[in-house]
């Protein structure tokens, strides 16, 4: 949604808004380095810079993933508590994170491309 003449859309809101398009690629992309359970995606995720991501956002994503075939999960051993369930990348995981990274870079450079525009051309008012 892109909002509307003198209603700025927070930096926060634009941020989610990426981030939900972006979310499960970026994932699969952590999982394709090292299979993790999902805490330690959570982990990763803010490593990386996308700040605070719930766990009640990631476990349904893990889950759908699994449906999808995307990931599977072993049941390892935790030295504090009940076990854990570490989720890897499959086969079919691999093959859609290709394709989706393919898709994201072409996406990107699109949206590069008529930014750089704005330092091309006259400004209207």
């Amino acid at each position: 949604m892109i909002a509307g003449e003198g209603q700025p859309t927070a930096d926060s809101d634009r941020q989610t808004q990426l981030l939900r398009g972006a979310l499960d690629m970026c994932l699969l992309a952590l999982l394709a380095r090292e299979p993790a359970h999902g805490y330690e995606l959570v982990r990763r995720m803010e490593a990386a810079g996308f700040g605070a991501i719930s766990y009640g956002t990631i476990y349904p994503l893990l889950t759908r993933m699994r449906r999808l075939g995307l990931v599977a999960h072993e049941q390892h051993a935790s030295p504090t508590g009940p076990p854990r369930k570490v989720y890897a990348l499959t086969r079919s995981g691999r093959v859609h994170l290709d394709a989706w990274r393919q898709q994201w870079n072409r996406f990107a450079d699109t949206v590069g491309t008529v930014l750089d525009q704005l330092d091309q051309s006259p400004t209207r008012s």
